[in-house]
């Protein structure tokens, strides 16, 4: 599987966005936003955008999103690192 990650600071042209990175990987690429809450909190905001196409053969793209909050950020990484070691263990290949 090809697999890139595209890192940027975002200036003036998205306000909403203070940092990403993009990861391609095969035909979904995830996003990983730093955004700003009204009370000028940091979240992170997790977006995997899938390339499909609809009955008509136009291209569609879906997105699923999950915001990550500060105060849970050792908890999910904890979980992530559990369930990825989980799989390297038991996984076939």
């Amino acid at each position: 599987m090809e697999e890139s990650v595209n890192m940027q600071r975002i200036d003036d042209e998205n306000k909403d966005i203070l940092y990403s990175v993009s990861i391609k990987a095969g035909k979904r690429i995830y996003y990983l936003d730093v955004k700003k809450n009204f009370n000028n909190d940091l979240f992170l905001a997790i977006t995997e955008s899938k390339k499909t196409f609809s009955k008509e053969g136009e291209a569609v793209f879906e997105k699923h999103k999950l915001f990550l909050y500060q105060e849970d950020f050792d908890k999910f990484i904890s979980g992530i690192n559990d369930a990825v070691n989980y799989i390297k263990e038991h996984n076939s290949r």
